[in-house]
């Protein structure tokens, strides 16, 4: 007698939409496609607008087998499904010569393009390190690239809130020439986050720059802005000031060596700027910028700090000193500082006591990195004064720099205070210390 009866169903054919999209959201675009091919319904999951949403395109520079696809794929797949991205970050690695960055600059055409009349959903834009100023973009290649790109953020600009250029390395002109694109329907853009570290070339002083300013004025809902300090100035502060005020919460602020740092901006304008703007929080990243001197006409105390991270590079500067940043311009975040890094080549001086009371003085202080010649017994101190609460440190993590190839005695001495405060860390910090030997 024949058997009629339907053949049993996979438990996997009864999957609720819902969940079967939450699946195909872990997979790689390869097992995606073949998962499409197993049903009517696994295929129609895969052009679900849910899992498109996000995309991160690198392009790598070093050329491969692997890699020879990327240029196609990435078109292939803004084509297929770009309508519905609403994240898009692109990243570009290592450009190796200038075939790579034509080819490149003729794919980004292609990309923008399609997605400038296709999508209305795109409201996060990344394009990082394209470095402009290497000698692998030539000119006319460039030139086509950034009128590519100001063409698309004019589209654009109603509905993104994101943009980040950073390490793209332009002119002013070319800088503000994108900016502006932001703004070039109405005049004004209400975009609430933009990232321009390193945005600019080295040694441009962007802060003295009238087309900088007047291109600034036109951001009128700004809350988180990334910059270097060569575009600080008493104008942008009073800009900021005047048109976003009301939004702003945070800026990060780079300094680098090779960036102009040397500008007065008077502590009125930005205490001005914190008064209009009372969310604000102002977090620094200074690289190999460790004289004293150059520090305290950038660390004025009417800035609202919540973060410092300060990293030496190994600086070769003999005149260069630590101790006194840690006793006179620091302390005087005492109230605000809530995340501190310290990356140095202090081998000349050592800093246990400084570094402590600063910590101590810090009322708010909940995350310190600190990579450094200090004395093992500065970890005992310092978990010492946590346990008895006159610090609120959440997150510790020292590398213990020593000029000895040779350190199991003070990593013995580092287990033993590990030992001693293991209740403490296990329950209440996030703790990593090692010692670092130097040569």
């Amino acid at each position: 007698m024949e058997d009629d009866s339907e053949p049993e169903q996979s438990p996997w054919a009864y999957l609720p939409d819902v969940c079967l999209r939450h699946v195909f959201h872990w997979l790689d675009d390869r097992d995606r496609s073949q998962a499409a091919l197993v049903c009517k319904k696994w295929s129609w999951a895969m052009y679900s607008g849910s899992l498109w949403r996000s995309r991160t395109i690198i392009f790598y520079g070093r050329p491969s087998r692997a890699r020879t696809l990327e240029f196609q794929s990435a078109l292939w797949y803004v084509k297929k499904f770009g309508k519905y991205l609403e994240h898009l970050e692109i990243k570009l690695s290592n450009p190796y010569n200038t075939a790579f960055t034509q080819k490149f600059q003729m794919t980004m055409r292609g990309l923008l393009a399609h997605l400038g009349k296709h999508n209305s959903r795109l409201v996060s834009l990344s394009i990082k390190y394209l470095e402009l100023d290497r000698l692998t973009w030539k000119n006319v290649v460039r030139a086509q690239f950034i009128k590519n790109l100001a063409t698309f953020l004019k589209r654009m600009s109603k509905q993104l809130d994101y943009l980040n250029l950073k390490r793209a390395r332009v002119t002013l002109e070319e800088g503000c020439e994108l900016l502006n694109s932001l703004t070039c329907l109405t005049n004004r853009s209400s975009i609430s986050e933009i990232n321009i570290e390193d945005f600019f070339g080295l040694h441009l002083m962007v802060y003295s720059s009238t087309l900088f300013h007047q291109t600034m004025s036109k951001f009128h809902s700004l809350v988180i802005l990334t910059f270097n300090y060569n575009c600080i100035s008493d104008e942008l502060l009073d800009i900021l000031r005047e048109h976003s005020a009301h939004s702003l919460c945070t800026l990060n602020i780079k300094c680098h060596i090779h960036d102009p740092h040397g500008q007065v901006v008077w502590g009125m304008s930005w205490a001005n700027l914190a008064k209009r703007a009372p969310k604000l929080n102002v977090n620094f990243f200074f690289e190999r910028v460790v004289r004293h001197d150059h520090l305290a006409r950038i660390l004025l105390a009417e800035i609202p700090v919540r973060s410092i991270s300060l990293r030496s590079c190994y600086s070769s500067d003999p005149d260069w000193i630590m101790r006194p940043i840690l006793t006179n311009l620091l302390p005087a975040y005492w109230h605000v500082l809530q995340k501190l890094t310290l990356e140095l080549d202090n081998d000349h001086e050592l800093l246990d006591d400084e570094l402590l009371q600063l910590i101590l003085s810090c009322k708010r202080l909940l995350f310190l990195k600190v990579w450094a010649f200090l004395s093992v017994t500065f970890m005992e101190r310092l978990l010492q004064n946590r346990a008895e609460r006159k610090c609120i440190l959440t997150t510790i993590k020292v590398r213990i720099y020593t000029a000895q190839q040779e350190t199991s005695e003070e990593d013995r001495l580092l287990r033993d205070i590990y030992r001693k405060f293991k209740n403490l860390i296990d329950s209440e910090l996030n703790y990593f210390v090692i010692t670092y030997p130097m040569a």
